[in-house]
């Protein structure tokens, strides 16, 4: 489905034949979210959409409580983490995705459009970025990517012999057009869960499709 959808939005770009992809990756991004930052945001987004005041103060009370719920243990000894979403928590992919949300609406976006880019698409923490080599600095773009937060750290990996590996995809880029094929990692294995496992049969579904 995500290919499909990312297939459709690069058909709609001007191809031009400075067109350049790139991707970035965010290092690490469930523990660098910063949480009392992520409450301050939500508490806003409450009232910018007129949530009633009773309302607001359990979503922003729940929030709070979530997040500083964040233990861990190692060799016998609880830690607390002070900043930084739970890793394998529920709720860090959703928080995530609101705090990143938010860095588009309010800081992303200036820099997509202070810079000339022509395609910006984001699934959970992978970005890829178009844009026209002739008229965007890519490493000046990084640059600015990792000024945005003091925590989030952004990797850059540019296309090689007009080639790029997206989540699942290889995106090439030829004379007249972009095309894809299905990208596999060198450590795949082609092994799914056998039928008899404790997975739910959804999960055996979607692993054979």
């Amino acid at each position: 489905m995500l290919t499909t959808h990312l297939s459709n939005d690069l058909k709609e770009i001007l191809y031009i034949q400075n067109l350049r992809l790139a991707s970035l990756d965010i290092a690490n991004m469930h523990t660098n979210i910063p949480t009392s930052e992520l409450i301050i945001i939500i508490d806003k987004a409450c009232q910018n959409n007129y949530i009633e005041n009773n309302l607001k103060h359990d979503i922003v009370k729940l929030a709070k409580t979530i997040t500083e719920q964040n233990c861990f243990q190692f060799c016998g000894t609880t830690y607390i983490k002070s900043e930084g979403l739970a890793m394998g928590a529920p709720t860090s992919s959703i928080f995530s995705k609101f705090y990143l949300q938010h860095l588009e609406s309010t800081k992303i976006y200036d820099i997509l459009r202070n810079h000339n880019i022509e395609g910006y698409f984001r699934y959970v923490d992978d970005i890829l970025i178009d844009y026209n080599e002739s008229k965007t600095d890519i490493d000046c773009i990084l640059e600015c990517f990792n000024k945005l937060t003091p925590k989030l750290e952004f990797t850059l990996e540019r296309a090689t012999n007009c080639r790029i590996n997206f989540l699942d995809i290889t995106i090439c880029r030829d004379q007249k057009s972009f095309s894809m094929d299905i990208y596999r990692k060198p450590t795949s294995t082609d092994v799914i869960m056998p039928n008899d496992s404790c997975h739910p049969r959804e999960q055996k579904v979607v692993a054979i499709r």
